[in-house]
């Protein structure tokens, strides 16, 4: 009998529950990440930076140099501070520095943005970030509603705006790219831990930035997008442990061999 009431009220609750479901409101239905990993970027594009100089995308990327990928506006509220506020944070937390092993571009696609506005948010963050060769690293830039569409295509990162508000939905996402100009990873969320960032980095770079032992590293672990982190990557793990245990056992055995050279030698 208590087992009939138990299903019994469960099944009201869930009913109750489904009932209280709210549809998903209308600027939210077409917001969201499609990710295009490994697709080129239309470096092409032109954009204003924060000094109203005109630039192309592709003059942030160098050899050797991978780059972080932001796109919000500048007047958001709430979570591109939020997100670019976590995004220093965990910047704080790596021993690399934009614009000497990294460069970080923010993109407004807000094409009623000005290089007035970028220009006050690249000071806000360079003074947070507290590193001073920053600034030749970290660059805000505005567009028109032209090249604006074309970079978020390219990158399947979709938008709305409401009017009612003045405000755009969309979701919190950092890139990276390779210093080739394709997109490398997709990292979500408003915080970012550093070592996720800097494995993010190290996988961009392809090996070019880092030290000898950060590279080792970044073999060891693979992009878990499910837990959105880097995790022990167990074959590399096993691959590597079995070149260890042949370099032991040919250790080893050179050593008997030539003790037992010597002895013959001697005898």
């Amino acid at each position: 009998m208590r087992a009939a009431v138990l299903v019994v009220a469960l099944a009201s609750t869930a009913a109750f529950a489904q009932d209280r479901i709210e549809p998903v409101p209308k600027a939210l239905v077409r917001v969201g990440i499609d990710e295009k990993l490994d697709a080129a970027l239309p470096l092409s594009l032109v954009f204003t930076d924060e000094a109203g100089h005109t630039v192309t995308l592709g003059s942030y990327f160098r050899p050797g140099r991978p780059v972080l990928l932001t796109l919000n506006y500048y007047r958001c509220p709430m979570l591109c501070t939020l997100e670019l506020n976590g995004l220093v944070t965990a910047m704080k937390g790596l021993a690399y520095t934009p614009g000497d092993e990294y460069s970080v571009v923010t993109v407004s696609f807000d094409p009623r943005e000005t290089a007035t506005l970028a220009r006050a948010k690249k000071q806000a963050y360079l003074e947070d970030l507290g590193r001073p060769s920053a600034e030749a690293g970290w660059h805000f830039l505005t567009g028109s509603a032209e090249s604006i569409e074309a970079l978020t295509k390219a990158v399947g990162f979709s938008f709305e705006y409401d009017k009612d508000t003045d405000q755009y939905a969309h979701a919190a996402v950092v890139m990276t790219a390779t210093p080739e100009g394709r997109v490398a990873r997709y990292l979500y969320g408003v915080t970012f831990e550093p070592a996720t960032l800097k494995l993010a980095l190290l996988e961009a770079s392809k090996g070019k930035i880092g030290s000898t032992w950060e590279r080792f590293i970044l073999y060891c672990y693979h992009y878990d997008a499910d837990r959105g982190r880097y995790s022990l990557a167990a074959l590399a793990v096993m691959r590597i442990g079995g070149a260890v245990t042949a370099l032991v056992l040919c250790s080893v055995i050179g050593g008997f061999w030539l003790r037992e050279r010597r002895h013959r030698l001697v005898g």
